[in-house]
């Protein structure tokens, strides 16, 4: 292998948001309710919206873990509790967020392993879907000969 991986660990910031038009400019989802990861009740960020507070003020990432909004812990809350903590907030908001683990990379990007293909898993679906058509077509359209010789 070329390059190495390397896995940053979650870190916690605090982030303090100004609601604006279109509220803190992100959609969430999680809750105890709505598992968004497996075993893990937390609320995350699903996504930025464009040209909102938390776009804006560019600290929020999708994927992101909300812990806390004004000191208010969001563990083992429903979907639709955390949403009205969000909804209440006011217009000053505080949010306690652990980021997403980063994965950086060392060497030329786009570089893959000896063992990786170039074929991306859509083109390798393409492949086996075409073929199995392929034997679908042939196998429908000599079925009369081939039973002759049984």
């Amino acid at each position: 292998m070329n390059g190495s991986t390397t896995y940053t660990v979650p870190t916690a910031l605090d982030i303090k948001l100004k609601r604006g038009p279109q509220g803190l400019g992100f959609n969430i989802v999680g809750g105890l309710d709505q598992q968004y990861v497996l075993n893990d009740t937390g609320i995350y960020v699903a996504k930025i919206k464009e040209n909102g507070a938390a776009a804006l003020d560019g600290r929020l990432q999708e994927g992101d873990k909300i812990l806390a909004i004004n000191g208010h812990k969001l563990e083992n809350l429903s979907h639709n509790a955390a949403v009205e903590l969000f909804r209440s907030a006011g217009e000053d908001v505080q949010l306690r967020v652990q980021q997403r683990p980063s994965v950086s990379v060392n060497g030329p990007s786009g570089s893959r392993s000896d063992g990786e293909s170039p074929l991306s898993t859509l083109g390798i679906l393409v492949a086996v879907l075409g073929a199995a058509a392929a034997v679908t077509f042939l196998y429908i359209r000599f079925q009369p000969q081939l039973r002759r010789h049984f």
